[in-house]
């Protein structure tokens, strides 16, 4: 399965772009101003503490959530001009997976695959090789309610996949994976990304974010704070407005820019000790 992302739009225009975009919920301003930009075929983590605004800015580059203010572009298309071609052309598994569990794995992924247009024929192929991929054929009248949860989120994956999408965004898709289905899955998002496909997620698991993505951006209390490429902000470069010398960890970075830092020995539970 090829991931051509030339189709429709000039390559040069970048995969995601958005400017000054903002989603305000009543009083409260989940997302602030943010502008972004995400090159074709990158490995971008989207990062944050909870609450930041990370799931709300996926849910607008979507199209499931309209902006109160500024624009999105996917694929240089304008989200809010073009929602139906995006979707056709993006992949999105969300944290919530929403898998409709009384079905198969394979009548999901038939389900799916309707609901993009593709033939029979294509259904019937793709699905089987996603089936395999996944390692999921095993069982093939087992229903997804009795999936285990590393089971769901690669059957989740592979419905993302199947109408080959030229994006996919994934929000949180290591959270409760055991080690080796989390393997499965970076080993998979890795090879999509070097055939061209572009992946977009957010994690809480640095480690790997580290180990996967080539550019990151950090969200905070839905500003936008640091965002370039992964090697870059290793090496330090203007941090809090300092140039630190040698290279930070993506977690000594992180905890530096949204201001997490704290003295342990201050805030220790010393009837504990």
């Amino acid at each position: 399965m090829s991931f051509d992302t030339s189709a429709g739009v000039a390559t040069s225009a970048p995969a995601i772009e958005t400017s000054d975009l903002v989603r305000r919920f009543g009083d409260f301003t989940a997302v602030d101003r943010i502008n972004l930009r995400v090159a074709r075929g990158a490995f971008f983590g989207f990062l944050g503490p909870n609450g930041a605004g990370k799931s709300t800015t996926i849910k607008m580059l979507t199209g499931l959530l309209a902006p109160t203010a500024g624009r999105a572009s996917v694929l240089g298309l304008d989200i809010a001009a073009s929602p139906l071609e995006v979707k056709r052309r993006i992949g999105v598994v969300p944290e919530d997976l929403n898998l409709f569990e009384r079905l198969t794995g394979a009548e999901m992924l038939a389900f799916t695959g309707r609901m993009y247009g593709l033939t029979r024929e294509d259904i019937r192929t793709r699905s089987r090789e996603l089936l395999e991929l996944m390692d999921l054929n095993g069982e093939p009248r087992k229903l997804v309610v009795e999936y285990s949860h590393g089971m769901k989120k690669k059957l989740a994956l592979a419905c993302a996949l199947i109408h080959r999408p030229e994006i996919l965004f994934r929000d949180e898709p290591f959270e409760g994976v055991d080690a080796i289905a989390s393997r499965t899955l970076k080993d998979l998002l890795s090879r999509l990304t070097a055939r061209g496909l572009t992946v977009f997620l957010t994690s809480h698991v640095l480690e790997i974010v580290e180990r996967l993505c080539t550019d990151i951006a950090i969200i905070s209390e839905g500003r936008l704070v640091a965002s370039g490429p992964l090697e870059e902000l290793r090496r330090g470069i203007a941090v809090g407005g300092e140039d630190a010398r040698g290279a930070l960890s993506l977690e000594d970075y992180f905890i530096r820019v949204v201001g997490g830092a704290h003295d342990a020995d201050a805030d220790a539970l010393h009837w504990l000790t």
